[in-house]
């Protein structure tokens, strides 16, 4: 650990050069680290540095390699610089490493990381005094001493840099990589690696990982929609629904009360049609698809990421660098000192006291923000309740000239749509408040380190987004529809209390309804985020050329990327991830529209940070940390889900049930008919009588509604019928057939596909081998030379021989 006085010391040894803006106002402190700094540093943070040029080959050659060639970049754009044996640098052994220029030895991203490290630790209080809390570059930022503190880029996007002999990495990132028409180009990894750090780098690795997996899930639900449109003409369901002489005569009971009539089943036809497109055969095989799909998906990406790890030099990284650094806030804020029992020194703590009431008030924050949106979502639902009835008076009401419209919107269409636009609506504005208040209670807590302060605030952002997002959902999927009731006896929201009577399902079944929300929400946010991330605040830089302003005050007028930049991209990202799993069995297209979406995406990522933002400070990460244990527990949750909407939500069981059980001649022919109870309209109560309906009800004595219930007159009279029970046992065996069989598929090829390949660990294994050879040889010479020194140094002595000499060495050989 660095005393604050040689870390004072460091930082007034960095070369200084000071410029003046254009107008006069604004100053520059230019800094620059000599060697000495560098190469101190990198000792410290324990940096890789090249040794020898590496001898093992990338791979064999790929067959039909020539296929790939479109889509491939140059290979000096994918593989910016040679491949080396690396080892942490060490002052001392300076001769030990590849070192031909001190000036370019440490690339522009390491450079930039070791200064940042110095000015976020370097005090600038007085020897004597007692504010120990001035300390860091980011004080001076939040105080106003410094407006900004970046590094510089490299060169202008739209042109090279003057100088030949410089590198123009940025350039070629925005030519090759940033603009929207590479999209189906590869992305240089090893660029963004170079330019912009490991942390960066890994992200669009996922990304680019997530989207080239997404191609196959779409292609599958593509085929099932495919599926579900060409097996139009043989929906016997819907076309009884739609027959006149089957539908057109069965009179169903009112879907509230008093201001909902009394309907015919037939004006459903449309609904029907539609919910077949998503809810078919097919459906089925998708599900388990996709559960099978997830689990490739994150084990293959275990793999890859190994690979970047082996490439990218992040083995063993994370125990070294990050969790031994502690944050400078940490340092500021706790006074307190003890010893570490690792290090022997001294460090700050946290007292225990403290840090149980800090918990205690980050976790009641945090349970009344997911208690406001559940408040918010039971508003949304106490709307959808009190807008059906208006809905239905105004699209039913055979009296109303509107009947063209009514064909097409049904109430529960009508009501689904706007309550899904409102609940988007407060979506957005809850995530608004919120992504402050995440970051607010974070803060408060002290983390020690940047990957606990990350980590935490990934788990509170997303249980928040996870509430915020997939309630409604869940809501449509699990609960609405399933706690209704049957004429006459039918539940209300809040018990008593309230005249909402709970929402039936849409007659073509609550599938429908899901897919509408998932739809608007889903599409709607990554729409929004697209459009926001399209229209950034219009930069300057590039009208104004270099000889009238210069670079730095160019990359001034730049964004800032913030600490918690990438965090808001792998939130957005995380979240998709959960729509296409968690409820892809209710829209099979979800995964066509991620794919879409994605690809716009990571050109978009690539041009925000190459023409829209400042150059971040690079830092190094082995893999998307926090994230990869929600991705684990959402694809576990994702089986659960899409079971029970296959079988509490699809009506695929009642019909698999009536037709090998109940059908007379082993075909959906009925099926509608046998699923409708019958209910005597004289029993009615008044209260729930519809208003004026005496005049088309063609003097109907009965009505029906979805349920197996015993009709009127029958000795169990409305009770469930032997039906209703057989299809919940369908119902209640196929989740559990469905969760044991993708359960067991996806253990199996997670056991059968190893997390590291078998090629990297051979190269690892030989690259630390070689790395001890080498290293022992040159400690071998270094001892050769200096014992050699000693032979010409030292006089000739009667008590050591120059035979003893070399047995001496030999003993050390």
């Amino acid at each position: 650990k660095l005393s604050p006085e040689y870390l004072s010391n460091t930082c007034t040894s960095f070369r200084k050069r000071v410029k003046d803006s254009k107008d006069q106002k604004t100053y520059f402190l230019k800094i620059h680290a000599p060697w000495d700094v560098l190469a101190t540093y990198a000792d410290v943070l324990k940096i890789k540095v090249p040794f020898k040029a590496s001898d093992i080959p990338h791979g064999q050659d790929v067959p039909l390699e020539w296929l790939s060639h479109p889509f491939r970049l140059p290979e000096h754009i994918m593989r910016p610089v040679p491949d080396y044996f690396t080892y942490p640098f060490d002052k001392g052994k300076t001769d030990f490493f590849l070192i031909n220029d001190k000036d370019t030895f440490f690339p522009p991203s390491t450079r930039n990381r070791i200064v940042f490290y110095i000015l976020a630790r370097c005090p600038y209080y007085k020897e004597g005094r007692n504010d120990r809390e001035k300390t860091g570059i980011k004080r001076l930022l939040s105080n106003g001493t410094y407006t900004a503190a970046f590094p510089l880029h490299d060169c202008r996007y739209w042109k090279r840099a003057r100088n030949a002999e410089c590198e123009s990495e940025r350039y070629n990132l925005y030519k090759h990589w940033a603009r929207f028409l590479c999209f189906y180009k590869e992305q240089p990894l090893n660029l963004i690696r170079k330019y912009y750090g490991e942390k960066i780098g890994i992200y669009f690795a996922w990304l680019g990982f997530y989207t080239e997996m997404l191609f196959f899930a779409a292609v599958m639900g593509l085929i099932c929609f495919t599926y579900g449109a060409l097996s139009y003409d043989d929906n016997i369901s819907s076309k009884e629904i739609c027959n006149d002489s089957i539908g057109g005569t069965i009179l169903m009971c009112p879907l509230c009360d008093k201001k909902c009539p009394f309907w015919k089943l037939n004006s459903t036809c449309l609904s029907s049609w539609q919910s077949h497109l998503f809810d078919n055969e097919g459906t089925v095989f998708f599900a388990i698809f996709m559960g099978i799909w997830v689990t490739l998906f994150l084990e293959f990406w275990k793999r890859r990421q190994a690979r970047l790890e082996y490439e990218w030099d992040l083995v063993d990284f994370e125990e070294e660098q990050q969790q031994l650094q502690i944050r400078p806030e940490f340092e500021i804020r706790c006074t307190n000192r003890r010893l570490n029992k690792i290090t022997q020194e001294m460090e700050p703590y946290l007292p225990i006291t403290s840090k149980c009431a800090r918990f205690c008030l980050s976790g009641a924050t945090v349970l009344f923000w997911v208690c406001l949106i559940v408040a918010c979502i039971i508003g949304v639902i106490a709307y959808r309740l009190a807008v059906y009835a208006a809905f239905a008076s105004i699209i039913k009401d055979p009296m109303r000239k509107i009947q063209v419209v009514g064909r097409f919107i049904t109430p529960q269409l009508a009501t689904s749509v706007t309550a899904s636009c409102i609940n988007f609506v407060i979506i957005m504005i809850l995530n608004f408040f919120y992504e402050k208040v995440a970051v607010w209670i974070t803060d408060m807590e002290i983390p020690k380190t940047h990957l606990e302060y990350e980590n935490r605030l990934t788990m509170k952002m997303f249980l928040f987004q996870f509430v915020n997002y997939y309630s409604s959902c869940f809501y449509l999927a699990f609960f609405k529809g399933k706690f209704v009731g049957y004429p006459g006896e039918y539940s209300y929201m809040f018990g008593g209390l309230s005249k909402l009577r709970n929402e039936e399902c849409d007659p073509g079944g609550c599938l429908i309804e899901l897919s509408t929300q998932l739809v608007i929400v889903m599409a709607g946010k990554q729409l929004w985020g697209n459009i926001q991330e399209a229209l950034l605040p219009g930069r300057k830089g590039r009208h104004h050329p270099e000889n009238h302003y210069s670079r730095w005050e160019q990359d001034n007028v730049l964004l800032n990327f913030s600490q918690l930049g990438l965090f808001y991209e792998y939130l957005e990202m995380v979240i998709q991830f959960g729509f296409i799993t968690l409820f892809v069995a209710s829209f099979p297209l979800a995964p066509l529209l991620a794919l879409f979406n994605n690809i716009l995406e990571i050109r978009v990522d690539a041009w925000k940070f190459t023409t829209q933002f400042r150059r971040p400070v690079a830092s190094k990460a082995r893999n998307i940390g926090a994230w990869q244990e929600i991705l684990n527990a959402v694809a576990i949750l994702s089986v659960v889900t899409n079971a029970f909407i296959m079988a509490f939500t699809s009506d695929m069981i009642p019909r698999m049930v009536y037709l090998y059980a109940y059908s007379e001649k082993s075909n959906m022919r009925g099926y509608v008919n046998n699923s409708l109870s019958v209910y005597n309209i004289s029993q009615i109560p008044e209260a729930h009588m519809p208003e004026e309906h005496d005049s088309w009800m063609d003097n109907s004595t009965t009505c029906r509604y979805r349920d197996y219930r015993y009709p009127p007159g029958h000795e169990r009279e409305y009770k469930h019928t032997m039906q209703f029970w057989h299809i919940l046992a369908a119902k209640m065996a196929f989740i559990i057939i469905m969760e044991h069989v993708v359960f067991v598929v996806k253990f199996f090829v997670a056991w059968m596909i190893p997390d590291v390949p078998s090629d990297v660990k051979a190269r690892i294994k030989r690259e630390r081998y070689l790395t001890q050879e080498y290293l022992h040889n040159y400690e071998v010479e270094r001892l050769k030379l200096q014992l050699s020194a000693s032979f010409i140094t030292e006089p000739p002595s009667e008590m050591t021989s120059p035979t003893d000499k070399h047995e001496i060495l030999s003993e050390c050989l």
